[in-house]
């Protein structure tokens, strides 16, 4: 039962990622629905009071990074439901605050690098759906808009669920 809640949760994940890197916005519907399966995953552990202790933490952090202006709220919505996936333990949840940040870092260094080479996109609306992303992706690269942070929040939970669904 566990197994297949993680793996729609990373299904999740996966979805909300891609629509962030498409339309750097994070649906509400999305954190929503992980919030459900974390929480009914922590309820079949029995292990749901300590894991909401932590959720509810890491939310109030990353809510006054938001008012900082230093992320999103769909980011933080995410990251704040996504946490209730992980067993609610100092080292798990530290880890998994530790992958988003490092996931994010490489995000943040890849989109830097990028910036620096990537020639300016030319301005066109035809072509294939991946075309046209490729070449708004290149243009947000350009002027160094926001990071769709939802992948590295995405990348943090492969490096930790992963593991553990292959335990099981």
């Amino acid at each position: 039962m566990s197994v297949a809640m993680l793996c729609v949760a990373l299904v999740l994940l996966v979805y909300a990622a891609l629509h962030d890197l498409a339309v750097r916005t994070v649906p509400n519907s999305v954190a929503a629905l992980l919030l459900i399966v974390g929480a009914a995953l922590r309820g079949f552990e029995h292990n749901l009071l300590p894991a909401l202790a932590f959720a509810v933490g890491l939310f109030l952090l990353l809510f006054a990074v938001w008012i900082a202006g230093l992320m999103g709220g769909g980011d933080v919505k995410l990251w704040g439901a996504s946490v209730l996936l992980v067993s609610p333990s100092i080292n798990a949840e530290f880890r998994y605050f530790a992958d988003v940040v490092l996931f994010g870092g490489a995000l943040a260094l890849l989109y830097l690098l990028l910036s620096l080479a990537v020639p300016k996109p030319m301005a066109s609306k035809a072509g294939s759906y991946l075309k046209r992303f490729f070449r708004v992706e290149l243009w947000r690269i350009r002027r160094r808009a926001p990071l769709p942070y939802a992948c590295a929040i995405a990348g943090g939970a492969f490096a930790v669920l992963v593991p553990q669904i292959l335990k099981l």
